[in-house]
């Protein structure tokens, strides 16, 4: 049957696609625009829209696993008037049509969260609203959630890149000694695609990490030294994230919608519950040193790095 991955032409999606296809597996695409599906000609588009719902029944029939990749980190139109309020639509829609189509699992990508529920971001909040909704209509769903995803076309590891790059002098905020454990993009990717074979992954929220914990001050000069640039730290005493997020929004050029929800999460500990995704799916996971070579290999083979 086919697998219908949503978000096929972003970021996670085009990679879990051609993972799919290298194990002959048979991928349909969700997209509002197919035309900028960049996928082989097996891959079938079809258009449709989580928001208003249009093309979910045609896209999810005859499908019993469908990815769910797709966040919206623009203001929404309507309702509350920003992405968590397009998320919840989105995510009641999907879960609407999959149940009337009899699709099995959704297997869906999501954030680590903070030991304290009260220290939830708004963009971390709003995919652990997803995570619910998507669980609680299709029981034997599949929810992972992770860290900073290390690749060369992830928006939060592009955004650290591009400060190492641009600025000799590195400002670090009052977040830069909370930790987390960021994960290699092929990694995130393996368990996206085996956990439809992974049987006890049925009905689970799993946290999915690195081997390698570290503050975000680590992460950024253990970068900095991947790229073999020498960048001075600067230790700041507060975090300032809205006024923060505006200058980081300028500096590497990504809308400030898609800097600011980032940076808030920044200010906690994010951190996996335990060691359960590992023992259960039981492949090699690759370091820390190991995907920012990978990712920043493929970054320049795309488009030059400056600093390097």
């Amino acid at each position: 049957m086919p697998e219908l991955v949503t978000g096929a032409t972003g970021y996670v999606g085009s990679r879990l696609t051609e993972r799919l296809l290298r194990e002959g597996r048979s991928v349909r695409a969700l997209a509002r625009n197919p035309s900028r599906l960049e996928a082989p000609p097996e891959v079938k588009a079809v258009k449709g829209d989580l928001v208003t719902g249009r093309g979910l029944k045609r896209a999810l029939d005859g499908c019993d696993v469908a990815y769910y990749l797709v966040h919206s980190m623009e203001p929404a139109a309507g309702a509350d008037g920003d992405f968590a309020s397009r998320d919840r639509v989105a995510a009641e829609n999907f879960a609407g049509a999959a149940q009337a189509a009899g699709v099995e699992r959704i297997v869906y990508l999501g954030g680590l969260v903070p030991e304290d529920p009260g220290l939830l971001s708004p963009h971390l909040a709003s995919r652990l609203e997803v995570e619910r909704i998507l669980l609680e209509a299709l029981p034997r769903s599949t929810a992972l959630r992770a860290s900073i995803l290390i690749g060369a076309r992830s928006p939060s590891f592009r955004i650290l890149v591009r400060l190492v790059e641009r600025l000799r002098l590195l400002p670090f905020p009052a977040w830069r000694d909370y930790r987390t454990q960021p994960i290699d993009e092929r990694d995130a990717v393996e368990y996206l695609a085996r956990t439809p074979f992974t049987p006890y992954a049925e009905g689970k929220s799993l946290d999915i990490a690195g081997p390698d914990l570290m503050s975000y001050g680590q992460m950024i000069e253990r970068i900095a030294d991947l790229m073999g640039v020498g960048r001075t730290p600067v230790r700041l005493s507060a975090s300032a994230t809205p006024v923060a997020s505006a200058v980081v929004s300028a500096i590497v050029d990504q809308p400030l919608e898609l800097v600011r929800p980032l940076m808030y999460s920044l200010e906690r500990d994010l951190l996996p519950r335990n060691d359960e995704a590992r023992q259960l799916y039981g492949f090699r996971i690759h370091s820390f040193d190991r995907a920012v070579e990978n990712a920043l290999r493929e970054w320049e083979l795309r488009e030059e790095l400056a600093a390097r």
